[in-house]
């Protein structure tokens, strides 16, 4: 599993960086007039939100129940949303490494490795957010971390490992699988899409146009990749052919993987630190992965460093206006990068085959602070505008918004504890964000007067 954030701060202090515009973004204070208003601390000391903004409890680790009795498993996730008939259905990652309290219940059929306790869970909801029901839908994988959903109404979840098998799991893990929020039986007996290659899984995004895929990479020693997986000629996506495809002879190498490698002009980019000023642009070529499976090289260790473009901390992905936003949390001198950051999201063009820097966040002097945003996470584009990034920094945590312009400004404060926020995304309607505490593990249902 990758260090996060928190854990890797705690091993020294953080110096301060400003590039570019970075300091109107970083500062909440300087946002007053943009997003929804100050947040109101919670009454019940969980959430705070704008005002005329309420949340519901959708599932709680350990308190509510799955249909076959057990508990909400641990360590809520990536999540995204599938309209219904009656409201929506969640597909909710559960990020479960060995040592939380409530594993994902190995039922017969659904699991992959009974010796692993992540996987995912579905959960119903009306159309007001209230919960229905929640069921198992992906038992027996490794470290659940993000995903992304597919044009074709189904989640990718990502296993953030590279564990092989031994001990008590009888299986290699660090693939993608996938699960269809709404028929039980395709998610019988998983298979892993090992043609998206095996390493510490974080998150992906998925063209509607050509069925490509692309992946981000969360690790270090060395730093991870950004991936992109073309399909097979022929190939067209759709509910059950990402199975099919995997599950066909030659199937654990269909279609071309590939990783990034940043140009300006003829200076190659070693890493996506190097960029400290929003509106920097890249032209990205792409280089095939030698083998995928990384049967004795980890995939990003089968590269040099002049081959490809790394990045610390490559993390949460979505595809909006046509390409794919992706986010690089945090960036240290003193973990090989080349400049330091607490944030960065960029925005893939598959048109001009180009990167472009969109926010950057400078270091966070104090983040027990509530003064300023940092370590940014799991991302969703926003149908009112910008993009909503969850918080995984060192003390406070929040949802942040990020206007189409740049400015940073408080969507909701974790007031319960300082873990992480993660899985932000909304309903079909955009009346519902859906977004979670991973530990000790909340789902939430946050409406309220949205606007532009």
């Amino acid at each position: 599993m990758s260090v996060s954030r928190r854990n890797f701060l705690r091993g020294g202090a953080a110096s301060i960086m400003i590039a570019g515009s970075v300091e109107a973004i970083a500062n909440p204070a300087a946002a007053s007039t943009v997003g929804y208003g100050p947040l109101v601390p919670d009454p019940n000391g969980l959430l705070a939100l704008p005002q005329g903004f309420s949340y519901k409890i959708v599932a709680e680790a350990g308190k509510t129940l799955l249909e076959s009795g057990e508990p909400t498993p641990s360590d809520a996730d990536g999540t995204a949303s599938f309209p219904s008939r009656n409201g929506s259905t969640l597909v909710n990652n559960h990020e479960i490494g060995g040592g939380e309290p409530y594993r994902v219940p190995a039922l017969q059929g659904l699991t992959y490795d009974p010796g692993a306790g992540g996987g995912t869970t579905n959960i119903d909801v009306d159309r007001h957010g209230t919960r229905v029901r929640e069921y198992v839908s992906l038992a027996g994988t490794h470290n659940n971390c993000a995903g992304g959903k597919t044009p074709w109404n189904t989640w990718l979840t990502c296993e953030e490992t590279e564990q092989k098998a031994g001990g008590a799991f009888q299986k290699d893990h660090g693939y993608v699988f996938e699960v269809d929020p709404f028929d039980q039986q395709a998610n019988q007996d998983p298979v892993p899409l090992k043609f998206l290659g095996r390493y510490s899984h974080e998150a992906v995004a998925v063209s509607p146009r050509d069925a490509r895929i692309y992946l981000t990479e969360d690790a270090n020693g060395p730093h991870g990749l950004y991936y992109r997986w073309t399909p097979p000629r022929g190939f067209h996506g759709g509910k059950g052919t990402l199975r099919e495809l995997a599950a066909a002879t030659g199937g654990d190498t269909a279609g071309q993987l590939q990783a990034m490698s940043c140009y300006h002009g003829s200076q190659h980019i070693a890493d996506l630190s190097e960029a400290t000023r929003p509106g920097t642009r890249y032209k990205v070529r792409w280089v095939d992965v030698p083998e995928r499976d990384a049967k004795t090289t980890s995939v990003r260790k089968q590269f040099t460093d002049d081959q490809v473009t790394r990045s610390r901390k490559l993390e949460g992905a979505w595809w909006s206006h046509g390409g794919a936003y992706f986010v690089a949390s945090y960036a240290r001198q003193s973990d090989g990068s080349v400049n330091e950051h607490d944030g960065q999201v960029w925005f893939y063009d598959p048109e001009s085959e180009t990167v472009t820097l969109k926010t950057i966040f400078g270091v966070n002097p104090d983040p027990t602070q509530d003064t300023a945003f940092d370590g940014p996470d799991n991302i969703t584009v926003s149908p009112y505008g910008g993009v909503i990034l969850a918080e995984d920094g060192e003390g406070i945590n929040h949802l942040v918004g990020v206007t189409p312009r740049g400015t940073a400004y408080p969507l909701a404060r974790n007031d319960f504890n300082d873990s992480e926020f993660t899985g932000p995304n909304f309903d079909v309607t955009g009346r519902i964000l859906f977004a979670n505490i991973q530990t000790p593990g909340y789902v939430f249902a946050i409406t309220g007067p949205w606007q532009g």
